[in-house]
C-alpha cells in the first residue's frame, strides 16, 4: 500500500491532476541519473530531473502474482547522459531504477512510488535505445541449483576454481589496431590459441577498466581478435593486461592447468546416447 501526503491526495481526488512521470537510475559505478517525460526540467529532493534528455516508456504491467513486473523505456543516444559506446561498455548493466510520479505544479507535495527494479535487455540501433525494466519479483524467475555437465561450471579462477589467474597473467601494451576487435600486440608471445577464450583487460586509454573476452589469438604477427569490440577507441599504447582462456574440459584442467582437484564438472556422466543404449541380446 502506498502512503501519499495529505497535498497529493486531494490533488488526485481533484477533477484535473498534473502529474509527470521521473525515472532515478543509479548505475552499478555509483553514477545518477534523473529524467523525466515533462516538457520542462523538475526539481526534487535537491536533483534536478531533465527533460530535454528524457524518454518514452511503455504502459506499466503489474501482477498479483510472481510474474515479472516489466515496463519499456525508449529514447534518443543524442544526449550527453547516454551514447551508444556507454551502451556497448555496460555501463547501464544492471543499473538500479526508482520509477515515481510527481505533481510538476508542486513538486514539494511528494512523490507517488510506481515502481523499483533494475534494467534488463537493453538494445540500440539508427540513434534510438530501449531498455527493459525488470521489477523485483523479477528476482524469483533465476533458476537456482546444481548443473550436472561434463563440462566445469567454474570460471577460470574464481572461488570455485580456486587457480591463482594473476600468475598467469601477462600484461602488454597495444601495437596497433585494424579495428576495435583486431588487435596487434607488441611482446606477448604464446602458442596459437593460448588465449582463446581468455579476458582482455584494459587498463589504460579509453577502455581502461573494460574487460573483454578474447575470442582468438595468433602468434603469427600477434593478432587478438575479440568476440565483442572494445565499446571505445583502442588507441597504439593502450596497456593490457591478459588472462588465459579455459575450454572447461577436465584434460585441459588436468594437463594444462594441474587443477584437476577443483573441477567443477562430471566429466563421466553418461550423456543421452549411452542411457539409451540398448544391451547386447
Amino acid at each position: 500500500m502506498k502512503t501519499l501526503t495529505p497535498e497529493l491526495q486531494n490533488h488526485l481526488e481533484g477533477e484535473v491532476t498534473s502529474l509527470a512521470s521521473c525515472w532515478y537510475i543509479l548505475r552499478r559505478d555509483g553514477e545518477e541519473v534523473f529524467l523525466t517525460d515533462h516538457d520542462a526540467d523538475l526539481t526534487y529532493n535537491g536533483h534536478l530531473y531533465r527533460a530535454s534528455d528524457g524518454y518514452n516508456r511503455s504502459s506499466l504491467k503489474g501482477s498479483s502474482g510472481t510474474d515479472t513486473d516489466e515496463m519499456d523505456l525508449s529514447g534518443c543516444l543524442n544526449s550527453d547522459w547516454l551514447t551508444e559506446n556507454d551502451l556497448r561498455a555496460g555501463i547501464y548493466d544492471f543499473a538500479q531504477i526508482h520509477f515515481f510520479l510527481l505533481n510538476w505544479q508542486d513538486a514539494s507535495m511528494g512523490s507517488i512510488p510506481l515502481r523499483k527494479g533494475w534494467i534488463g535487455e537493453v538494445s540500440w540501433s539508427d540513434g534510438l535505445f530501449q531498455a527493459e525494466l525488470r521489477g523485483l519479483s523479477n528476482a524469483f524467475k533465476r533458476n537456482l541449483g546444481k548443473i550436472y555437465t561434463p563440462e566445469c561450471t567454474a570460471d577460470l579462477g574464481d572461488a570455485r576454481c580456486m587457480l591463482d589467474i594473476e600468475a598467469l597473467a601477462n600484461m602488454d601494451v597495444i601495437a596497433d589496431t585494424s579495428s576495435r576487435s583486431n588487435l596487434t600486440l607488441t611482446n606477448y608471445a604464446a602458442d596459437d590459441g593460448e588465449l582463446d577464450g581468455g579476458i582482455l583487460h584494459f587498463t589504460s586509454g579509453d577502455n581502461a577498466g573494460q574487460k573483454l573476452e578474447i575470442q582468438s589469438w595468433v602468434n603469427s604477427g600477434k593478432q587478438l581478435t575479440l568476440f565483442i569490440a572494445a565499446p571505445y577507441e583502442v588507441s597504439v599504447g593502450d596497456s593490457i593486461t591478459l588472462y588465459p582462456g579455459c575450454d572447461k574440459r577436465f584434460s585441459s584442467c588436468k594437463e594444462r592447468y594441474v587443477n584437476q582437484v577443483n573441477f567443477r564438472g562430471f566429466p563421466y556422466v553418461p550423456g543421452l546416447d549411452g542411457l539409451l543404449e540398448v544391451q547386447n541380446a
